[in-house]
């Protein structure tokens, strides 16, 4: 199956180099470039902020590692700090030792007694150079560590500012990324209305047909009234009206006075 596949992958390199020719690389990239276009295009963009979402949380595990590096960078900063402390205590110890034999040997004295020993000129010249080289030692010893300590501190401040960066840096992406996911609502929200507006024929649809129904009922309406009028049934509801006994007697006087105002009467 393997060697199949294979021998399938040569023969469509062989067959588009010689369709092709020379540019044959260049239509494969763009047709590689295409295929990688499509299938992002078709990616819910979801699911991008979802894996935005996860690249963020992967620089957790960094700036923990940063603030680790911080915190024995600390631990190691004081612990130098009361080194050069305790050195500095020592170095002045030193030195006043120097200066006090040095002082001694400048009296011109022969012999000198220290801790109830006696010592002599050259005993002291001795200790005294010793004691001097020493001091030289430490002080050099010192210079470096201090040194040191000023390095180890300008680290930490760079370790502190990248720290810093970091997590204002996780904040604002955390931030922009809620921002987005709010974007991508109030587009959804958009597109929601867009599609009623652009589907509202079946709305209009249904309001012509109960517009038409109620037409319909309407007329259905009228011909009933029209039919109760046509079959002219007495309704019993309403009381009948009589008719005056002296109806032909009203007509004559009511004609005889039009006469007399000098209406023309009709005959």
């Amino acid at each position: 199956m393997l060697k199949r596949s294979l021998f399938g992958l040569m023969f469509a390199g062989l067959l588009g180099t010689f369709v092709f020719g020379r540019e044959a690389v260049s239509y494969f990239r763009a047709g590689c470039q295409n295929v990688r276009n499509a299938v992002k295009a078709e990616v819910p963009i979801e699911f991008e902020i979802e894996r935005a979402r996860s690249m963020v949380d992967q620089l957790v595990p960094d700036i923990r590692q940063c603030m680790h590096v911080v915190a024995e960078q600390q631990v190691d900063i004081e612990h130098l700090q009361e080194s050069l402390a305790r050195k500095e205590v020592d170095i002045a110890r030193q030195k006043d030792a120097v200066l006090a034999l040095r002082t001694d040997l400048g009296s011109g004295k022969g012999t000198f007694v220290y801790a109830s020993h006696s010592y002599s000129t050259s005993d002291v010249k001795r200790d005294l150079a010793s004691r001097f080289e020493r001091y030289k030692a430490a002080e050099e010893i010192l210079a470096a560590d201090r040194k040191i300590l000023a390095a180890r501190e300008q680290t930490l401040v760079a370790n502190r500012d990248k720290l810093d960066n970091m997590m204002q840096s996780k904040k604002d992406l955390e931030v922009k990324l809620e921002q987005l996911q709010a974007r991508i609502y109030t587009v959804k929200a958009a597109e929601t209305v867009s599609q009623l507006a652009i589907d509202d024929s079946n709305l209009s649809h249904a309001r012509k047909l109960i517009s038409e129904l109620n037409k319909q009922l309407d007329v259905k309406q009228k011909m009933l009234d029209v039919e109760g009028k046509f079959v002219g049934l007495i309704p019993v509801e309403k009381a009948q009206e009589t008719v005056p006994a002296d109806l032909d007697r009203q007509i004559d006087a009511y004609f005889s006075r039009s006469a007399e105002n000098g209406t023309v009467a009709v005959k």
